[in-house]
């Protein structure tokens, strides 16, 4: 298959055959799953689903991360043609990878919602596939994590923010993106001994026994010794990898619901991403992306950008 295929090739995300491989049909046209991968809810034979969840309940300043996923998947659009830059294989080619379109939920009855997406979640694991999930605001990490903790224990979390998300906050009832990795720590999902967080630029009393990496070290000391320490942490622990679009500085990511000064450039995340290749991923997303507060749609293509590092990350390990 070549770019001149795009003359025959249209919607693959519903007309292509078989679960692998590359597409070619234009970048401005089609079915705007993520890669334009094959859309189904069919998990036989799945290595790693994609799957969106268009939440924002509980932003601190900005809504619109509900828009997220739509736009993160029609920013991958101008992805999916080549193997991603840099890895030296093709995740595509060897993974079955495929959207598994957006949580279900009634946005009425948001107390249901934690649960609504773990049993989403749950159910793709007790397949045998992985998740890489589209966000959302950074609080559909927390039941996500019950679903993975589920299978794997209390796990490693490598967390790309702004903010800690770790302020005190006891009322487990509470949906919160600000606390909730917090709730993930006191539940038993996360092992704070064995956790990093990265970007961090804002104040928190208590990390909980969780790492902390901040913006400041990351531009002071570089991406290798930042890599290097990462890895230490989280060892070959089942590893799950949450990326805040906020991590990212708002110049290079202003479509988001929490700007912070300060942040990572976004050729430090592509390094990091691509040099924590072999740690033990199980899953991971890419929450905050804004798209009503990036006109540009920088922002989205930097989630698009995350979310391939994500597959390939996944895709790494396994292999061998």
């Amino acid at each position: 298959m070549a770019l001149e295929d795009a003359k025959n090739e249209v919607d693959t995300a519903f007309t292509r055959k078989g679960l692998r491989g590359y597409a070619f049909e234009n970048a401005f046209g089609g079915a705007t799953s993520f890669l334009r991968r094959s859309y189904t809810k069919d998990l036989t034979g799945v290595d790693l689903a994609v799957t969106g969840v268009p939440f924002d309940q509980a932003v601190t300043h900005r809504t619109g991360t509900r828009f997220g996923p739509r736009a993160i998947r029609e920013a991958s659009s101008l992805q999916p043609y080549d193997p991603p830059y840099g890895w030296g294989f093709d995740p595509l080619e060897e993974m079955s990878v495929i959207d598994y379109g957006d949580l279900a939920f009634d946005y009425a009855k948001v107390a249901d919602f934690p649960e609504t997406l773990t049993a989403h979640i749950r159910g793709i694991l007790q397949a045998g596939a992985g998740t890489v999930t589209l966000g959302g605001d950074h609080y559909i990490t927390l039941p996500i994590l019950k679903a993975y903790a589920e299978k794997f224990g209390p796990i490693s979390v490598i967390q790309f923010d702004a903010h800690s998300d770790l302020w005190q906050d006891d009322d487990f009832s509470r949906i919160d993106h600000g606390t909730m990795m917090y709730k993930a720590v006191k539940l038993g999902y996360v092992d704070p001994a064995r956790s990093v967080q990265i970007g961090i630029r804002t104040h928190c009393d208590d990390y909980l026994g969780m790492h902390m990496i901040d913006a400041r070290e990351v531009h002071e000391t570089g991406v290798a010794a930042i890599v290097t320490k990462a890895k230490a942490i989280v060892g070959d622990n089942p590893t799950y990898l949450t990326f805040d679009i906020d991590a990212l500085d708002p110049a290079f990511a202003p479509g988001t619901g929490t700007p912070v000064w300060g942040g990572l450039a976004s050729w430090q995340a592509a390094a990091i991403l691509r040099d924590l290749a072999g740690i033990n991923l199980v899953g991971g997303d890419v929450v905050e992306v804004s798209p009503p507060y990036d006109t540009t749609g920088a922002t989205a293509i930097a989630g698009a950008h995350v979310a391939y590092e994500l597959i390939c990350l996944y895709g790494w390990k396994r292999r061998g």
